[in-house]
């Protein structure tokens, strides 16, 4: 006998400001309909210097410590169950992969992280999230 489904939220964090507000809106989305979320971060190092480098080889345990500090910061209080996942590669690919392995309902991230320029309004991960997703994206300004 298989458990059931339990309402999933998958949001994107990277501890920029705009990824905070989207695991805000996902702690009182996820609250209001009992749901669990899914909070996921990525690293990666460029192929060019993928090589040993000073400092590369922690970067996985600093986004595990980076992912854990956010969360408590910004959904200490939240009664929904919080998972974290942290994996190397393409912030898009990994929440896609989240979402499908999960079964989530919604995929949500911030309109833009770290990465790019300040004035584009839809960062690269959204944009591609709301090109390409299977399920609903929510993009929280």
């Amino acid at each position: 006998m298989t458990s059931p489904h339990t309402y999933t939220v998958v949001v994107g964090v990277d501890g920029s400001e705009p990824s905070k507000a989207a695991l805000r809106w996902a702690v009182r989305h996820a609250n209001k309909f009992g749901g669990r979320i899914k909070a996921v971060q990525t690293w990666d190092v460029p192929t060019s210097y993928d090589w040993s480098m000073p400092g590369l080889q922690n970067l996985g345990e600093e986004t595990e410590k980076s992912l854990a500090e956010t969360v408590r910061e910004v959904a200490g209080d939240s009664t929904a169950p919080i998972d974290r996942s942290v994996s190397r590669g393409h912030p898009t690919r990994a929440l896609l992969d989240v979402a499908h392995e999960s079964g989530a309902e919604l995929i949500v991230v911030g309109n833009r992280g770290h990465g790019g320029f300040a004035s584009v309004l839809l960062g690269s991960v959204s944009q591609h999230l709301v090109n390409h997703a299977d399920r609903p994206v929510v993009v929280v300004r």
